[in-house]
């Protein structure tokens, strides 16, 4: 009788564990910039990511599943970025997405997830116009329109800028973004240019345009540009004798400036809903977790990806997983949008974007921003 049952009793016993391992596994996909010039932004995400993910899975995961991130490597390029895309939404069969790093790849890519109807969650995005590609489309990442009137504000106050000389790069979406959000703001501050410099990705000479920048009299450099290109910038600028504030973007808000710039980093202003010097419980668990593993400081994108990750598993908690991949992606992508949460960035919401066609489209950040300066190598809070 014993031996009639074996067959029966492996067959439950299989069953069953075929059933634990699908409630300890539910499997995002990470698509970020792991390699590249954009290899800087994006390893600091997937550190957030993976300190997020640990701590969620120590405290006994999302109803007891665990969450497992499933990473690859788009290197900042937009192609690289469509075909992570479909490997982990048709292969891996992963139930949402973040990514990709840059703006630019993410108007590439995120088109396939809206597709398939895969929630795609921006932590580095902020250019404007992501979020109305459509509904599965989210972002914790403020956009640069939201973010710059503040940095600007708070430098004209803390500086004699009357006029200022704009620097940006125009081959990009994320910088040329930037640029008109700079624009917009100037004109509602009523802060004339002196001169409008351009560059493009991958160059390493700026002298030409930084000494028509001089020679303009502007009293600041207000600077759309990625870290790869920025940081030279900064340091060709005090080169030349150009001493002057320089209003960066979101590109520009990284410790990574103080390696690539040393002591040409100072008198950079960047605005961001997180500070390293935020002194919250929040913001204090993740620095001390975060420089307890990684042995270095974090940064603005280490920071938001932590965020993303508890914002999802927040989501994930308020609703049943299925084992049916299409009904928890669209069960995911409806409950995230009433998350609410307060993390290493502050509070934070969603608002609901509009499309092109002028409906509701997907989710941007609604958060305040922290306006810092460079001072011998550290952010520090002005207001």
């Amino acid at each position: 009788m014993n031996f009639r049952l074996l067959p029966v009793a492996a067959a439950l016993a299989a069953a069953a564990f075929a059933s634990s391992a699908l409630a300890a596994d539910i499997k995002i996909g990470a698509a970020e910039a792991l390699s590249g010039p954009a290899g800087q932004y994006g390893q600091s995400i997937k550190n957030g990511f993976e300190l997020a993910a640990e701590e969620i899975n120590a405290a006994g995961g999302v109803k007891g599943n665990k969450i497992a991130l499933v990473f690859e490597d788009e290197a900042g390029k937009k192609e690289q970025a469509i075909d992570v895309f479909k490997k982990l939404i048709f292969q891996d069969k992963v139930v949402m997405l973040f990514g990709p790093t840059l703006s630019n790849s993410a108007q590439a890519a995120d088109p396939i997830a809206q597709a398939a109807k895969v929630p795609v969650f921006g932590t580095s995005n902020t250019a404007d116009g992501i979020t109305s590609i459509g509904n599965y489309v989210f972002r914790n990442s403020v956009t640069e329109s939201d973010v710059l009137p503040e940095t600007l504000r708070v430098a004209i106050k803390h500086n004699t800028i009357k006029k200022v000389a704009v620097l940006y790069g125009n081959d990009d979406v994320f910088t040329k973004s930037g640029y008109d959000a700079f624009k917009k703001a100037l004109e509602t501050l009523n802060v004339p240019v002196t001169t409008t410099e351009t560059f493009a990705k991958g160059d390493v000479d700026f002298k030409a345009q930084l000494t028509k920048i001089k020679a303009s009299g502007a009293d600041a450099i207000v600077l759309s540009a990625l870290m790869a290109e920025g940081a030279p910038i900064m340091v060709q600028a005090r080169q030349l004798g150009i001493n002057l504030p320089i209003v960066g973007g979101n590109g520009m808000n990284s410790v990574k400036v103080f390696d690539l710039a040393k002591d040409k980093s100072d008198n950079l202003w960047v605005g961001s809903p997180w500070a390293l010097s935020s002194e919250s419980k929040e913001n204090q668990h993740f620095v001390v977790g975060y420089t307890k593993k990684y042995k270095a400081a974090p940064d603005q994108f280490a920071a938001q990806a932590y965020d993303a990750l508890n914002i999802t598993a927040a989501a994930l908690a308020k609703i049943k997983l299925t084992g049916n991949i299409e009904a928890d992606r669209t069960a995911l992508r409806d409950a995230l949008p009433g998350v609410t949460h307060t993390g290493a960035t502050g509070a934070f919401k969603f608002r609901q974007a509009m499309g092109k066609d002028g409906k509701p489209a997907g989710y941007d950040a609604q958060q305040a921003a922290i306006v810092s300066v460079t001072k011998g190598g550290k952010y520090i809070i002005e207001k």
